[in-house]
C-alpha cells in the first residue's frame, strides 16, 4: 500500500536527517540519469536516495523498511536490460538508492584479495592493484563505462577474460529483509568486525580491523572451477549463463534482491609476456575447429578470445569512433563523466520540439570523423579480406603455443592469420569494446531503424552452429544484425535493429524459441533485467533472498506485489 502524503512527507524528512538534503533528489530533471537504463528500461519513483557511507546506506534501508518502501539498488547505472532502474507500477512507493559515492576499495592479503564497497568501479579497482603487478576479474569491455565491481558480482556478469569465468564470491556482507520484515545484517566476509550492525560497518569503513582478524576460510572468492568446465567441448550445456545454480549464493546473482554492502573478491596476477593474433576467416568451419582444438589441447587456456562479425566491425568503427579515440587517449576513467554530461546535453535541448533528437550523438558523430583514421592498416586490410574476425590473446608460455599452433593451422585451413604489433593488438580488442555503444549510436541515428533489440545468448560447448542462421521469414523483419562475443565460451552477443513498424515483442519471442531449440542458455552474462523471463530456479533464489519482495521487485519479469502475491 502507498504512503499517504503526510506519511510520505515523514519518510523524505526522515531520510533528509540521515543523508542530507542534497543527497535526496526529487526533481524529475536531476532524477533522470537515474530512472533511465543505459540502454533500456526507465519509470519513476519517490525519490533518488544517495548515501554518503555505509552507515548512512544501512540507515536509509531501516528506515525503507520502517515505512513499507521498496527499494531498487544502483551503482554505476550501466546495465542493458533495465535491471537496476524502476519499471511500471508497484504495489508500494519505491526510491532508487544510488551508492556511487560509497567507492572505497580495500586491499588485503598483500592484493591477493580485495574488499569493493558498493559504488566501486572496475577501472578503480584496475589502477589500485598496478602496484601489486595484479589485475581484478575484469579489466576491459564494461570497465570502460565505468561499471560498478559489486553490480557484476550481482548479475554474475562473466566479462571477456576466459581464465576466470563469471563473477562470483561466497563472501560478502550483506543486509536482508526477512520475511517478518526485519532488517538483518549478515557478515560472510570472513573479517571480524564486531557484533551489531553499526559497529561492523564503522568497523568496516574506518579500516580498523587488524590482519588477526581476517579469517581464510574455505569459502570461493572466484569462479576457481571455471577453466575446467569450459574445456569440456563436448557438454550438451553451456559454460556459463545467469541461471546456473551453480553460482547462485548470496550476493551472488542476487540482482538487487539484497542490499550488498562489500564483497570479498580473488585478484590474479599480470601476464609477463603477451600477444594477440587477429585471425580472419570465411568459413565459420575455420573458427569452430581452431576453438575445439584450443580448448581441448592447449596446455595454456587464452587470456581471452573475442569474435566480431564484418558488419559489426563497420558499426563499431564509424559509430564507435569517438568513444575509441577518448578511452585510447584518455582511459576508461573518464567514459561515466562525458556519459552523464550527454545525458544533460540531450535533456537541455530536448526542450525544444523543433531540434532534433539525440543532439549529443549528432555532435560527437560529425566530430569523430573529422579525425583521421583510427585503426591500423593490417587490421582493415582483414576486414576486406574476411567475414569472421577473431581476436586470440595468449600470455606467458601460452605464446609460444599459439604461435605454433596458427602456423601449422593455417596450412591446412581456409583463413589467415597476423601477429599484431603491441598497438595493434589494443586498438584491434578497443574496436570490439565500443560495441554496445556504437550499436545504440547506430540506432539513434538511422532514421530507417524501428526498435534495437539486445540478446546475450550461452551456446552449447559442444555447439557447432554457432553462426546465426534465421528462418527467412524471421530474417527479413530486421534492418540490421550484429554479432559478437566471447567466443572459447560461446556467449554471443547479439543486436537486432527492427524494421519500423514490426513487433518488438512477437519477434523477440521467436527468437528465443529459436535459440531454445539450439539448447542455447539466456541472457548469458548481462541478467534478465526486465526483459526476460527469470527461469524456476532463479525466480525461487530470488524469493528464498527477498521474501517479502521489497527489493527489486519485477526484476525477471516476476511478481512486483508485497510477498510476491497476485
Amino acid at each position: 500500500m502507498k504512503l499517504k502524503k503526510s506519511a510520505s512527507n515523514d519518510f523524505l524528512n526522515e531520510i533528509i536527517e540521515i543523508v542530507n538534503k542534497k543527497s535526496v533528489i526529487t526533481d524529475i530533471k536531476k532524477t533522470a540519469n537515474y530512472y533511465k537504463g543505459f540502454r533500456f528500461g526507465e519509470g519513476k519513483a519517490l525519490a533518488v536516495i544517495i548515501p554518503n557511507s555505509l552507515t548512512e546506506l544501512w540507515k536509509v534501508a531501516k528506515t525503507c523498511v520502517q515505512f513499507d518502501v521498496i527499494m531498487i539498488m544502483q551503482a554505476a547505472n550501466t546495465g542493458l536490460t533495465g535491471g537496476s532502474t524502476p519499471y511500471g507500477e508497484y504495489d508500494r512507493d519505491t526510491v532508487l538508492i544510488s551508492t556511487v559515492k560509497i567507492k572505497t576499495i580495500q586491499i588485503i592479503n598483500n592484493g591477493k584479495q580485495v574488499i569493493s564497497f558498493p559504488g566501486s568501479c572496475l577501472y578503480e579497482l584496475e589502477n589500485k592493484l598496478k602496484k601489486y603487478n595484479r589485475e581484478p576479474h575484469s579489466v576491459i569491455g564494461s570497465s570502460c563505462i565505468g561499471a560498478s565491481i559489486i553490480g557484476g558480482v550481482c548479475n554474475n556478469s562473466g566479462g571477456s577474460l576466459l581464465q576466470r569465468g563469471p563473477a562470483y564470491t561466497e563472501m560478502s556482507l550483506y543486509a536482508q529483509i526477512d520475511e517478518n520484515q526485519n532488517l538483518n545484517l549478515i557478515n560472510h566476509l570472513g573479517i571480524n568486525l564486531g557484533k551489531n550492525p553499526e559497529e561492523i560497518l564503522l568497523s568496516l569503513e574506518n579500516n580498523t580491523y587488524t590482519e588477526d582478524d581476517i579469517k581464510h576460510p574455505s569459502c570461493s572468492a572466484s569462479d576457481n572451477e571455471y577453466q575446467k568446465r569450459v574445456r569440456d567441448i563436448n557438454s550438451n550445456t553451456p559454460s556459463r549463463f545467469n541461471n546456473d545454480p551453480r553460482l547462485l549464493f548470496e550476493a551472488s546473482g542476487c540482482a538487487g534482491k539484497l542490499i550488498v554492502f562489500a564483497v570479498r573478491l580473488d585478484t590474479f596476477p599480470k601476464q609477463k609476456k603477451e600477444q594477440v593474433y587477429y585471425i580472419g576467416s570465411n568459413k565459420t568451419e575455420t573458427l569452430t575447429s581452431l576453438r575445439r582444438d584450443i580448448l581441448s589441447n592447449f596446455k595454456n587456456l587464452p587470456v581471452s578470445a573475442e569474435y566480431i562479425h564484418r558488419d559489426y566491425f563497420d558499426v563499431c568503427d564509424k559509430y564507435g569512433k569517438d568513444s575509441f579515440l577518448v578511452i585510447h587517449k584518455l582511459g576508461s576513467e573518464i567514459m561515466p563523466k562525458l556519459f552523464s554530461l550527454k545525458n544533460h546535453i540531450d535533456r537541455f535541448f530536448s526542450q525544444w520540439s523543433f531540434l532534433p533528437l539525440h543532439i549529443s550523438d549528432r555532435i560527437l558523430q560529425t566530430t569523430a570523423a573529422l579525425f583521421p583514421n583510427h585503426l591500423p592498416k593490417r587490421i582493415r586490410h582483414y576486414r576486406d579480406r574476411y567475414e569472421h574476425h577473431l581476436m586470440l590473446h595468449m600470455s606467458d608460455d601460452g605464446v609460444e603455443e599459439a604461435q605454433k599452433y596458427l602456423s601449422v593451422f593455417f596450412q591446412n585451413h581456409e583463413g589467415d592469420y597476423l601477429e599484431c604489433s603491441e598497438d595493434e593488438g589494443k586498438k584491434a580488442f578497443l574496436n570490439r569494446f565500443v560495441a554496445g555503444g556504437a550499436a545504440k549510436r547506430y540506432h539513434a541515428l538511422n532514421p530507417k531503424s524501428g526498435d534495437i533489440m539486445a540478446l546475450d545468448i550461452a551456446l552449447r560447448r559442444n555447439e557447432t552452429e554457432w553462426f546465426e542462421k534465421l528462418p527467412p521469414e524471421l530474417d527479413k523483419l530486421f534492418e540490421a544484425k550484429l554479432y559478437n562475443g566471447h567466443f572459447m565460451c560461446h556467449v554471443m552477443h547479439q543486436d537486432y535493429i527492427l524494421k519500423i513498424g514490426v513487433d518488438t515483442d512477437e519477434v523477440k519471442n521467436q527468437l528465443l524459441a529459436f535459440f531454445d531449440k539450439k539448447g542455447a542458455e539466456y541472457p548469458a552474462e548481462h541478467n534478465v533485467g526486465q526483459l526476460y523471463k527469470a527461469k524456476e530456479g532463479l525466480e525461487r533464489f530470488y524469493k528464498k533472498m527477498d521474501p517479502t519482495n521489497s527489493l527489486n521487485p519485477g526484476i525477471g519479469k516476476t511478481k512486483k506485489n508485497k510477498y510476491w502475491q497476485d
